[in-house]
């Protein structure tokens, strides 16, 4: 995820992966979460109603209903069993939502992934390999990029480093989301593109964690099993309260929606926070290596 950018999608058998920086022809066969909002919008068009008249029989906005309908956002059971009540769909749509995959492919292009980052009210981020891309300097971003294989060109890691650099804007806002971050000691001993680049992004890891919004944390080397064993993975709380997950590997990246899945991830990221070093530790870890140079 930290190398999103618009348009780093392509679809295969399925899942949606972030791999190519050429935006591919959507794919004409529609997902679980897209075909239950497609029948969601057929029953309420034939009952008659608006988005925004349906939104006010079921006390919802009408943008929740908008979502729902295009595939953006999972609708709840306890919301479908109201809007069969109302539509009269005789247990459709809580059929549907019943029947959805457990680990859903959700529809979101890397557009969309960044909407719900910008609007997310808490992140919750995991990762054993790089630093989070909310953290990276400008530096530190081009390094990775640069050792990305197979390469990118020039373009591609201009284009690349400005988008992931522009998301960093939600640590500044002035509501900012809660953001918490676990990452693995080892990372920060990791000179990526030589001394000059690691001091600087030590140094501003550290600003960082001045911010009030923000909770870093690492996991350390003394740690080898850890509740992060299976790789990096990020939690988020839509303004909605809707919890989603994100996984991702060599093989690609995964949206998460069910419940029990994302409550397993939680239930991980929980332990994990156990196991890190307390964030004022945290701190003094980064106090010694910046002390270091």
């Amino acid at each position: 995820m930290y190398g999103l950018v618009p348009g780093d999608v392509r679809v295969r058998r399925g899942r949606e992966t972030f791999m190519s920086a050429r935006k591919p022809p959507r794919p004409k066969n529609l997902t679980s979460m897209k075909m239950l909002g497609k029948q969601l919008g057929t029953a309420r068009r034939a009952a008659g109603h608006t988005q925004t008249a349906l939104a006010d029989l079921v006390r919802v906005d009408e943008e929740t209903i908008a979502s729902i309908e295009q595939g953006r956002r999972t609708l709840k059971p306890d919301l479908a069993a109201v809007l069969d009540e109302v539509l009269e769909t005789k247990g459709m749509l809580a059929a549907g939502v019943a029947n959805l995959p457990d680990i859903d492919q959700f529809p979101m292009w890397a557009e969309l992934y960044m909407e719900h980052e910008r609007e997310a009210i808490s992140l919750s981020w995991y990762d054993n390999a790089v630093l989070p891309g909310l953290l990276q300097t400008d530096l530190y971003v081009r390094a990775v990029l640069r050792n990305r294989v197979p390469a990118y060109d020039e373009d591609e890691i201009e284009t690349r480093t400005a988008a992931r650099l522009e998301r960093q804007e939600i640590l500044h806002r002035r509501n900012p989301p809660t953001l918490s971050f676990i990452v693995w000691e080892p990372v920060l001993h990791m000179r990526i593109s030589g001394q000059d680049v690691w001091r600087e992004q030590l140094r501003h890891l550290r600003a960082l964690t001045e911010l009030p919004c923000v909770s870093l944390q690492f996991l350390p080397l003394n740690s080898p099993y850890n509740a992060g064993l299976n790789g990096p993975f990020t939690l988020l709380e839509t303004p909605d309260h809707q919890h989603l997950a994100y996984t991702e590997s060599q093989r690609g990246s995964q949206w998460v929606s069910d419940a029990d899945e994302v409550s397993r991830l939680a239930r991980k990221y929980a332990m994990l926070r156990t196991q890190a070093l307390t964030t004022q530790d945290s701190r003094d870890l980064l106090d010694r290596l910046v002390g270091e140079q």
